[in-house]
């Protein structure tokens, strides 16, 4: 009878035959990789139920092709994340379904009171994405951790969201009544979200 140690069992990488496929999954990540992993997964699922709430009340409007194309992009960045979650075996937050819920009511809501309160919620979390993506690859240079793959969904998440802020401002988002609140109380949300699904 041979004992191995559970580090060196953990180290090694895990294979499974699904549909008669044999597949390699890599080990469980470093647990900063692991955090970010799980915070830019339910961050991408949020934005994405934003743009769907949105498109479901502005969608025929003349705005309606902005949105969807900002939606489209977003759902490659969900895409992205939805993979990495699979293939690094990362736990996603366990509140997905709230989020689900009060991301696309903040979406249909904003969209609600106008294409301007749309773009202003467009502009205020992609604001707040942007500064967070960009705290994630600082974090990631300054660690050393030198996951390539991440850093780079990251950098070209980070780019296409910050083009999002600027076609909200272009579109009007200042213009919304009340801009400053509505503004402030998106970001506050957006952190809030980002600390909890960091944790739980």
């Amino acid at each position: 009878v041979y004992f191995i140690q559970m580090s060196v069992l953990k180290s090694l990488p895990l294979f499974l035959v699904r549909n008669g496929t044999l597949r390699h999954y890599t080990t469980r990540p470093h647990p900063d990789i692991d955090r970010i992993i799980r915070i830019d997964h339910a961050g991408e699922f949020g934005a994405d139920r934003i743009y769907a709430g949105q498109v479901a009340v502005l969608g025929n409007s003349a705005c309606g092709p902005v949105i969807k194309h900002m939606w489209k992009q977003e759902k490659v960045h969900l895409e992205l994340f939805e993979r990495l979650i699979r293939e690094r075996r990362v736990r996603p937050t366990a509140l997905m379904p709230i989020w689900n819920i009060l991301a696309y009511g903040l979406g249909a809501g904003t969209a609600l009171l106008g294409k301007e309160a749309a773009m202003a919620c467009t502009v205020a979390v992609e604001e707040v994405i942007g500064e967070h993506y960009n705290n994630q690859l600082r974090e990631l240079l300054a660690t050393g951790l030198g996951d390539e793959e991440l850093m780079k969904g990251i950098s070209k998440c980070r780019d296409e969201e910050l083009e999002h802020l600027d076609t909200g401002l272009e579109h009007g988002a200042e213009n919304t009544p009340g801009y400053r609140l509505l503004s402030e109380f998106i970001k506050a949300s957006s952190k809030t979200a980002i600390w909890l699904s960091e944790r739980i």
